[in-house]
């Protein structure tokens, strides 16, 4: 689908729910913050499979508390 169509049917969305419609500027930014929040849910998924690990590496030590 083209991209004008795209558009066009986001503005006509906005405008039956009375909303103001993204101008270009805010949709890029959208769009960045939607691609850094996937990037941090990626760091975060990842920092909690290195924790777990790490604790279960730290349980079954010898003379671990």
């Amino acid at each position: 689908m083209s991209n004008w169509v795209k558009d066009e049917r986001r503005v006509a969305a906005a405008e039956i729910l009375g909303e103001k419609p993204l101008d270009a500027a805010e949709r890029a930014e959208l769009q960045r913050l939607r691609r850094q929040v996937g990037e941090l849910e990626k760091d975060n998924a990842f920092l909690v499979k290195a924790s777990a690990y790490f604790a279960a590496m730290q349980e079954s030590r010898p003379g671990s508390i």
